[in-house]
């Protein structure tokens, strides 16, 4: 990989956008690159996956050099550039671990997409966000769907059709960024989160992540039905009573 770079560090997965001379822009190797990389993670004993970039910048969108050089290509091959991206947010969404971007600088546009497609989203103080497609006639797609089940109907489309940026705390307020901290601690306190999630029970926390997304598929009793099995389910496995064994012991030594 050469647009991607992977490292682990105990229990974590790291995932890094390695093109800071275009801003970690997403072309369709990037995107191939990414996706396999996900596809690694998923297969690796790593409890969690951090997606950050190098350089300033988290990621600033599409590579619009390389969309220009395809431009009179056939249909076919439009949509196949565009499904490259799609399969990386499917991936995200599926994969059984949590998936944590790691924001600096900027996140623009295809960049700003890939942070929303994400579980968590921790931003650095200083981190931008922004879906400025519309302003030079492309349409954030495939980000809508998940932008607003993120934020809301009113603020999605207010932040699509506009294009306008968002400082952190502001994208923190209405939904987009999960926590902002300060840029004196973003790594120190961006590595807590990530062993926190690391620490968990690797069954409870992929029983989660599952029915978290499932439940938008489903109607209200068809959630709590799916709740009754999945909590069932947590019951049998051995996490889940070593965890109950720990917090009685500790009880009755009080």
């Amino acid at each position: 990989m050469k647009n991607v770079r992977t490292s682990v560090d105990g229990s974590i997965g790291r995932i890094t956008l390695a093109r800071p001379d275009k801003k970690n822009a997403l072309d369709r190797v990037t995107a191939d690159e990414l996706a396999e990389a996900l596809f690694a993670m998923s297969e690796s004993p790593v409890n969690v996956v951090a997606i950050d970039g190098e350089g300033p910048d988290f990621c600033t969108g599409a590579d619009l050099a390389a969309i220009e050089e395809m431009l009179d290509a056939p249909r076919q091959q439009h949509l196949d550039d565009a499904k490259a991206l799609g399969h990386v947010f499917h991936t995200i969404r599926r994969m059984e671990k949590p998936v944590v971007a790691l924001v600096k600088g900027r996140a623009y546009a295809g960049g700003a997409g890939l942070a929303t497609a994400c579980d968590i989203v921790l931003a650095h103080e200083d981190a931008r966000f922004a879906y400025p497609e519309v302003t030079i006639g492309f349409v954030p797609a495939m980000v809508m769907t998940m932008l607003r089940r993120s934020v809301g109907e009113k603020h999605a489309f207010d932040l699509v059709s506009t294009g306008r940026i968002l400082k952190a705390d502001e994208a923190q307020a209405i939904g987009l960024v999960s926590r902002v901290f300060a840029a004196m601690e973003f790594e120190q306190l961006s590595k807590a989160a990530l062993d926190n999630l690391a620490a968990a029970p690797p069954s409870a926390m992929a029983a989660t992540k599952t029915l978290f997304y499932k439940l938008d598929t489903l109607g209200f009793l068809d959630g709590i039905s799916a709740g009754i099995v999945a909590n069932a389910d947590a019951r049998a496995t051995p996490a889940f009573r070593e965890g109950v064994k720990r917090f009685t012991s500790r009880k009755k030594e009080q």
